[in-house]
């Protein structure tokens, strides 16, 4: 004990001791820097507010710093003595570097910069000696050379909402009224967060996960609808990149935005940014509490002929309406963190850290009308009462890692990165069912227990190089591997009328699926003359897929269940062709081939529990499809319009339909099958109009036709239970918003959308629409804004079909939520115009500027 005691006390005074010294030579380190203050004008001695102002260290970079002006112009920063090259930015002025030697503290006086020869003050992005300065007023919609972007600070209805409320006004896509988001109609999204997948929108998340990342920490978002050879082929429908902030404006900045809504919402979210020197430093955080109710009714109908059926059929039930409540209440929390740090002008490495969770409790009300035949000429009406209280507990983290190598002088660049992630899902799910039969109440009354448990971890590992050939070429390569392992655990038990419970075996299952993807690619892009740019690229993609599966027979004993192995390599190549008609028009010309992969829970063969009239089972042979996408797209843009339209063709092959028959209990069973091909055509129109300076339209259209082709039957003797996927049509999804800004801090928005109908052979969607509106109020000289929002105004966003086969019909309609109305307030501090404190060099073919995995079509 007593040599115990002598280390700790060694230790504490060593400690001791080492803080003493370093606080000294950082207070010392800290007296020898001098205060410097200063001034901006112009030629005309006006102050320029929000320049930025480098200051250099010839003799050591790590000693450089750089800050804003303020509103005055005026500017100061504690400085180690020395010469300094000092460089000014700022909007509509010409780039200016003067030297000076910082001897000690005091006012270096004013200097002045020269306006812009081209200046203007509409808000457009200028090129300014080689620096892209971006100004405030920035359209919500932009179409860039091999995506779209869309600003969700300019969505009003979105402030001081989430990820899926977002996604509801981005051109190109839809989101169902239950959280299912598809791009032109496709559901095969791939997501990717800062140019990566994601842990924080994983598959089994469902709409949760998109409803756990808050609209205010989203930088932009990406719609990419034919990627090329660079990124992963999966995602037929195309990829959505979710861009986070990390500002880069000098100095301490960010904002801090709470809302208030109905039904029940509270949210508290902060963007936080520091920048100095080489040292960019982002936290992004925040939680809430969320109330949902959805709404669905469902009502089956069997076209069995009563009087034929056998005697084996009975009891048969004929007729089923069901209509459901849930509530839905989740605890959510969310933080992301990291930094970029240049170490040169040639290196530069960066970290970030995602955790995201949340916490759903969730109550279902379910009550079944039931029409039930003893015998051909016996029938009963039957009520069952199906309620289920359950929670749902989900951890999802994510690591990155990023390095960035320049090599030489001539624009060469080795990029590589690794990202580590985990999703841990703990579900329980109390079920509890009650039958009566003309009114009276049956001692047949079931408890269930379900339980879930999943988890996936995910490891990926990149590389890509850049090498600019002459002038006008450039050649890219890298390679990618992903890792992905998820676990599946599900359990069932069943208590009769109160008596002890016992496992159901029929129902419990353990899943291992793992899946192995290493990707290789090149890419060549160059000019022919001035006008004319092309990009060929060939993408390699091997697949290793297994999933191992156990389940039980009714005696608990484990069933001989086949593993499944999937090894495949497959080649997936890209062209992009562009022409430039004049500046700012331009013709582009683009085909890419794609992959589906079936997601895991489409593999595992056993039935999921919650809802007795509903099952759900995967199928182990279930093959990926693959989809060839043809766009031939023209872009005009000026002060006051964006015009987009593109027209896509797409053909997929082995489509991922999913099979529907009714058993002999009543019950539907779903299974997917690769039956027949999906052709889809159509105009993808996208634009926006600026009449006045106090009134912006963003109109986005596609109109589409279709053609399916083939059917399947899982029971080839049995005719009535072949379904049909076949049809032919056309359709049309339209969505419309107007701003509005009566007076220089008040703004208003009204967002409005309408989707036709669509018919095939079996299924007969019904039309849908929906209104929002958004208010939005500066405050505080610009710092302060107060948002106001109502969703879904005349709660007409519901979702509704009828199905009709051999075997039955089926009507259902959906509400995932109904109106809702928030109230947001945000507060900004130290906020400048967005300006790189590194200017961007101009983009030309031989540029390293990249995105956060940016495609590179053809310049």
């Amino acid at each position: 004990m007593k040599n115990k005691t002598e280390i700790v006390t060694i230790f504490t005074r060593k400690t001791l001791g080492l803080t003493l010294v370093l606080s000294a030579a950082a207070l010392a380190f800290a007296q020898e820097k001098a205060g410097v203050s200063g001034i901006i004008v112009n030629k005309k001695n006006q102050p320029v507010p929000y320049a930025s102002v480098t200051f250099s260290n010839k003799a050591n970079k790590t000693l450089s710093d750089a800050v804003l002006t303020d509103e005055k112009g005026q500017y100061q920063l504690q400085l180690m003595p020395g010469d300094y090259d000092i460089t000014v930015e700022a909007i509509d002025y010409k780039k200016t570097v003067v030297s000076k030697n910082i001897a000690k503290a005091g006012n270096i006086g004013a200097l002045s910069i020269e306006a812009e020869a081209t200046s203007t003050v509409d808000g457009k992005t200028k090129e300014i000696q080689g620096v892209v300065i971006t100004a405030s007023a920035t359209k919500a919609y932009k179409v860039e050379l091999d995506k779209k972007t869309y600003d969700p600070s300019q969505d009003i209805v979105s402030k001081g909402g989430n990820l899926q409320d977002v996604l509801t006004n981005v051109p190109s896509v839809s989101v169902d009224t239950d959280g299912t988001v598809s791009m032109r109609g496709n559901s095969n999204v791939k997501f990717l967060i800062n140019g990566k997948p994601s842990s924080l929108l994983g598959i089994d998340d469902g709409a949760n996960a998109l409803q756990s990342i808050p609209a205010d920490q989203i930088e932009r978002i990406e719609v990419i609808t034919n990627p090329s050879s660079k990124f992963e082929a999966s995602g037929t429908a195309g990829i959505l990149n979710i861009i986070l902030k990390k500002d880069k404006k000098m100095g301490f900045n960010g904002s801090v935005t709470g809302t208030l809504g109905y039904l029940p919402r509270t949210n508290l979210n902060a963007n936080l940014n520091w920048r100095k020197g080489n040292w960019t430093w982002f936290l992004n955080g925040g939680g809430g509490y969320q109330k949902n109710e959805s709404t669905m009714k469902n009502t089956t109908t069997r076209k069995d002929d009563i009087g034929s059926l056998a005697s084996t059929a009975f009891p048969f039930t004929q007729y089923s309406q069901q209509n459901g409540k849930t509530t839905r209440e989740s605890d959510t929390y969310n933080v992301t963190a990291g930094f970029t740090h240049d170490f040169s002008d040639k290196t530069s490495i960066n970290f970030s850290g995602m955790i995201r969770s949340f916490d759903t409790d969730q109550t279902g009300i379910n009550t079944y009308n039931e029409r039930l035949y003893k015998d051909a000429s016996t029938v009963n009406d039957v009520v069952r009462e199906r309620n289920s209280f359950g929670n749902n507990k989900n951890l999802a983290t994510q690591f990155d890692l990023g390095l960035d190598q320049k090599i030489g002088d001539n624009g060469q660049l080795l990029s590589a990165s690794a990202s580590y992630q985990t999703n841990k899902t703990d579900g329980t799910n109390q079920i509890v069912q009650r039958t009566f039969i003309n009114n009276l109440l049956q001692p047949t009354g079931t408890i269930n227990n379900v339980s879930t448990d999943s988890k996936t971890d995910t490891f990926i590992g990149k590389i890509d190089y850049e090498l600019p050939i002459g002038e006008k070429s450039k050649l890219e390569a890298g390679a990618r591997y992903d890792y992905n392992r998820n676990t599946y655990d599900y359990f069932v038990d069943q208590s009769n009328n109160g008596q002890p419970s016992f496992t159901r075996f029929d129902f419990t299952s353990n899943t291992v699926y793992s899946e192995n993807i290493l990707g290789v690619y090149a890419q060549f892009k160059s000019k022919i003359g001035e006008k004319f740019a092309y990009q060929l690229g060939l993408r390699s993609e091997t697949s290793k897929i297994d999933v191992n599966f156990q389940n039980y027979d009714v005696n608990g004993n484990p069933a001989n269940t086949p593993e499944v192995n999937k090894n495949y390599t497959k080649f997936f190549p890209s062209v992009f062709l562009s022409y430039d008609l004049a500046k700012n028009n331009q013709i582009l010309l683009n085909y890419s081939r794609r992959i589906n992969r079936p997601r895991a829970f489409s593999l595992i063969p056993f039935m999921s529990f919650d809802d007795d009239r509903n099952y759900f089972r995967g199928n182990p042979d279930l093959n990926p499809t693959y989809e060839n996408s043809f766009e031939l797209g023209y872009n005009l843009s000026n002060k006051k319009i964006t015009f987009n339209p593109t027209l896509y063709f797409k053909k997929s092959e082995d489509e991922q339909n999913r099979y529907q028959y009714i058993d002999e209990t009543g019950a539907v069973n779903t299974m997917p099958f690769n039956v027949g091909t999906e052709t889809n055509y159509g105009l993808d129109l996208n634009g926006t109009y600026d009449p006045y300076s106090w009134w912006k339209i963003m109109l986005s259209a596609d109109l589409y036709g279709y053609k399916n082709t083939g059917s399947f039957n899982l029971f080839p003797d049995n005719p009535r239970t072949v379904n049909d996927f076949s049809g032919s049509g056309f359709s049309y999804r339209i969505r419309f918003n107007n701003t509005f800004k009566p007076t220089k801090n008040l703004s208003l928005q009204i967002q409005s959308f309408y989707r036709a109908a669509e018919k095939t052979a079996m299924n007969n969607r019904k039309a849908m629409y929906g209104i929002d509106l958004g208010v939005s109020q500066t405050i505080w000289k610009g710092n302060g804004i107060i948002g106001f929002n109502i969703r879904d105004i005349f709660n007409t966003r519901k979702m509704k079909n009828f199905s009709d086969n051999a075997q039955f019909t089926r009507e259902m309609e959906m509400q995932w939520q109904p109106r809702q109305f928030a109230l947001s307030f945000t507060y900004k501090f130290k906020q400048g115009e967005k300006i790189d404190a590194k200017p961007k060099m101009k983009k030309d073919i031989n540029s390293n500027t990249k995105g956060d995995e940016e495609q590179g079509g053809p310049m």
